[in-house]
């Protein structure tokens, strides 16, 4: 894919923006609506998967519902060949992951209106059943007039659901933003969203992170286990009734968290309007407090002993992002030992040799190129006026082909022209998941081991097909790349069992279909119109709800929306009739002021629009005409030359009046006395029956006689 391509012949790709795990997003221009737009083309691995581009569409269609201010608008989705790409509104700014790499911990107040934005975009979607699953900094976005939109919602759930999905080196979230059920496996839901945006505020207001490690496996745990640390403990700024929201919102126990958030939300507005918060009132009472020491600094009192988790660390994570490695500061330290011993050695060899003249050497910073693409890289370090001798290593941090670090490192002074080491990364090192299916846990460890895997976390599931201890499913599934080192999760066959199937009816279908799914059923999808359920709305399932055995086909109809209504026939019905028969089939009545000739149906439906059998939707408006007695045309006869009388008897029998409006003086011929000289209509025109047809009638008058007088003299 590169500039100039056309997808769908309507999405003209402008320029590559980002790449991430998933798709590729370019800058686009949507020539059927002559606009800017991001489009977001899937990774082929995710393409030729059939399993998640069904998950991916329905869920961008549910996502493409979401209408909010502060939710990234999605406008199509679509498939070109074996390219699948959404279409989004396009946002002129910053990831907050940006602003806050550059900038630091934000203002209290601007970190609280931030995080409201988002609680509003977050409301929208969980009354809409959709759980984003993967709030952090890089999907929340802050446009230049400072409005917040939220990004990648319901695409975090059509991945994660996919069981059959290839993913190459790919990660749901990050082990920093992960909720402790997340970490554990279990199943997410609003609440979860609401403890990742808690670590976004934390980090918003503190500059770090709460829980940091070598590895996500260790981050991971500490969302299980760790108690919350303090944001006052690394910004003495931050008031009491943010820290209590914050400790609020990252509670290990769902139930203790924001139930919703509204909640949340509502305790942000009042932080911002310097009430105090309702939600998380007294929540110091509850657990370890947090105190200050004469010396304004933080400390945890040990009141609440911490339960560790039933299973070990390396089982509580699933599948996560590698967080930055935490040798960033012995590597600079290192760096800068490294530059002074230099700058000693080349002193002494000055002084020994006795030079005194003045070294013409330029020191100029190194600037920070980490996170561009090698090309951009090398050119801003060209610009600062280094040689770039670029270099690719695996990491499992940073995306393929980004910059993961230079040598000398950023901000560090190196002499112009000399050479920095450009360290491009390669991605990470991957293994083929192999075939688990039917081995029990214990075989598949070692199996995974073998391969540089490890087994992640074990569910068990219901199964007909497979004995109780046996290996179902694996994700990723047989066949796929995985990152070395990284988890493959299992689950295991409980043995045939019954599912107590409760009723779905207005639940939105990817979710029922989900639960069904997870659960070993068979879905069977059915549309049907109903008058109370929206479109896309579960109306019913057969069987009815209740117990079923494990591995049942379960049809689950779909609301279409309601019904549409057949137009009847009008036509020779008073306009009452009309009405009544309308209103059976929940249509209006409108009666046209104009009517129409008709013999048949006078004073009746003579005409409607739309015509019998259209289909309509409730309530659309049916046109009658009603209907009236044709009027009777006659061709006005030539009546010149005639007199009145005479006219009036031909025009008499054919319905014809007679006017005769004005007189013509005739001198010239007698006979013409009292004949008709004109008439209108003329002779031959189509006129209708009562016409008054007005003559002109020739009046003779001899002309005057001169008179001659001689005079004799």
């Amino acid at each position: 894919m590169e500039a100039g391509h056309l997808l769908a012949d309507r999405y003209e790709l402008v320029s590559h923006i980002a790449r991430g795990g998933m798709a590729d997003v370019w800058e686009a221009q949507d020539n059927a609506l002559n606009r800017r737009v991001a489009v977001k083309v899937l990774h082929p691995q995710f393409s030729n998967d059939e399993s998640f581009v069904r998950r991916f569409r329905r869920e961008a269609q549910a996502a493409a519902n979401l209408s909010h201010p502060n939710i990234v608008s999605i406008f199509d989705w679509g498939q070109e060949g074996d390219t699948y790409f959404i279409v989004m509104e396009l946002i002129e700014g910053r990831t907050l992951k940006d602003v806050l790499r550059s900038e630091g911990p934000l203002l209290p107040r601007r970190a609280t209106e931030i995080a409201a934005e988002v609680t509003a975009a977050l409301a929208i979607a969980h009354h809409a059943g959709l759980v984003h699953r993967d709030v952090k900094p890089g999907n929340i976005l802050l446009t230049t007039d400072g409005t917040v939109k939220v990004t990648d919602f319901g695409i975090a759930r059509a991945w994660d659901d996919s069981l059959e999905l290839t993913r190459t080196g790919a990660v749901i979230g990050t082990a920093t933003y992960f909720s402790p059920e997340q970490a554990q496996g279990h199943s997410a839901d609003a609440r979860s969203d609401l403890y990742s945006l808690g670590i976004v505020l934390f980090e918003m207001l503190s500059g770090v992170v709460p829980f940091k490690g070598d590895s996500p496996v260790s981050v991971a745990y500490q969302h299980v286990s760790a108690p919350v640390p303090s944001a006052r403990a690394t910004n003495g700024e931050v008031p009491d009734d943010l820290e209590a929201i914050t400790t609020k919102a990252l509670q290990k126990d769902p139930a203790s968290r924001y139930q919703d958030s509204e909640a949340f939300r509502g305790d942000l507005l009042a932080s911002l309007q310097g009430t105090p918060p309702l939600a998380a009132a007294g929540l110091a009472a509850a657990g370890a407090s947090i105190v200050a020491d004469g010396d304004d600094s933080t400390r945890v009192i040990e009141g609440t002993v911490v339960v560790p988790p039933t299973v070990a660390p390396e089982e509580v994570y699933r599948e996560v992002e590698e967080e930055p490695s935490s040798q960033l500061p012995f590597i600079i330290t290192a760096f800068v030992m490294l530059a002074v011993l230099v700058f000693g050695i080349w002193l002494i060899f000055s002084l020994l040799d006795g030079d005194d003249s003045p070294t013409d050497a330029v020191l100029v910073e190194v600037p920070d190129v980490t996170g561009l693409t090698e090309d951009e890289a090398t050119q801003e370090l060209t610009d600062a006026g280094f040689v770039v001798q670029p270099e690719r290593q695996e990491s499992e941090d940073v995306e393929i082909d980004l910059v993961i670090e230079t040598d000398p490192a950023a901000f560090e002074m190196a002499e112009e022209g000399s050479t920095v080491r450009l360290f491009i990364s390669a991605g990470t090192e991957t293994a083929i998941v192999p075939s688990l299916l039917g081995l029990t846990v214990e075989e598949a460890n070692v199996a995974l081991v073998d391969t540089d895997l490890v087994l992640g976390t074990v569910s068990e599931v219901p199964s007909e097909e497979f004995a109780a201890g046996q290996i179902t499913a694996s994700n990723p599934a047989e066949g796929s790349e995985a990152a070395v080192g990284s988890t493959i999760d299992v689950t295991v066959s409980s043995g045939p069992g019954e599912y107590d199937m409760p009723d779905y009816r207005g639940r939105v279908f990817s979710d029922v279909r989900f639960e069904l799914e997870q659960a070993g059923m068979i879905v069977v999808e059915r549309s049907e119109p109903d008058e109370d359920v929206a479109e896309g709305f579960v109306t019913r399932t057969e069987p009815e709800p209740g117990p079923i055995d494990v591995g049942s086909s379960v049809t689950v109809y779909v609301s279409d929306g309601p019904e549409p209504r057949v137009v009847p026939n009008l036509v020779g019905l008073t306009p009452d009739q009309a009405g009544a028969a309308l209103a059976d089939v929940d249509l209006a009545l409108r009666v046209s002021d104009s009517r129409v000739a008709s013999e048949q149906y006078p004073d009746l439906v003579a005409e409607q629009v739309p015509s019998a059998g259209t289909e309509l939707d409730k309530g659309a408006e049916v046109t009658v005409f009603i209907g009236e007695e044709p009027t009777v045309n006659v061709d006005v006869p030539n009546i010149i030359g005639l007199t009145d009388i005479e006219a009036f008897a031909i025009l008499d029998p054919l319905g014809l009046g007679l006017q005769v409006a004005s007189q013509t003086i005739n001198t010239d011929i007698p006979e013409n006395d009292a004949t008709i000289a004109v008439q209108a209509p003329l002779p031959g025109t189509s006129v209708s029956e009562g016409t008054v047809v007005t003559v002109s009638v020739f009046v003779y008058t001899p002309p005057a006689t001169t008179t001659t007088t001689t005079t004799t003299p």
